[in-house]
């Protein structure tokens, strides 16, 4: 009989594996540098890790190990000054992804460091992951009227930067002007 801590162990292996790139993406938009956000999920991973047996029945494990991440990111951030974010993407071995293609990225990087930590939270995990205001909340730690207000500010805030309302005129991004 094979033994059951290594067939965990294989399982936690293959469930890590497939949604790592997806993570490493979220930690890049939400720590902006990739150095920080690999640093970032491999802590989340640490942590799901030995707690896997209550992830793995979990509704949605990734959505558990994106709260784990989450909740890592607030934490380093409330010890250390903001990150800022460079120009550089993540190589996510092959995931499609229309913002690691976009040739614009550096002006919205460049933008999303200018928003307050929960604000970026709200608004990556909003538009970037397409969570609900009720799976943001939850990944977030919040209520959904505080969701809202997050990522309604982070979106004006954007809005107001220069670069970004350039970039919407010249390719008419966000729909007819």
């Amino acid at each position: 009989m094979g033994d059951p801590r290594s067939a965990r162990d294989e399982e936690f292996r293959a469930f890590i594996v497939g949604v790592w790139p997806r993570l490493v993406r979220t930690a890049f938009l939400l720590a902006g540098e990739q150095y920080a956000a690999e640093d970032l999920v491999q802590s989340a991973a640490e942590k799901a890790c030995a707690a896997w047996p209550k992830v793995r029945r979990a509704d949605d494990p990734y959505a558990y190990v994106r709260r784990i991440l989450v909740n890592q990111h607030a934490r380093r951030w409330r010890r250390r000054p903001p990150e800022l974010l460079v120009d550089a993407v993540p190589d996510t071995a092959g995931v499609e992804d229309g913002f690691a293609r976009s040739d614009q990225r550096g002006p919205l990087l460049a933008a999303l460091a200018t928003l307050p930590p929960r604000q970026r939270e709200a608004v990556v995990l909003r538009h970037w992951e397409d969570l609900s205001d009720s799976q943001t909340a939850t990944a977030m730690g919040c209520s959904v009227g505080a969701v809202r207000s997050h990522a309604a500010k982070g979106i004006a805030r954007l809005r107001q930067v220069s670069a970004l309302v350039e970039l919407k005129d010249r390719t008419r991004i966000g729909g007819a002007v």
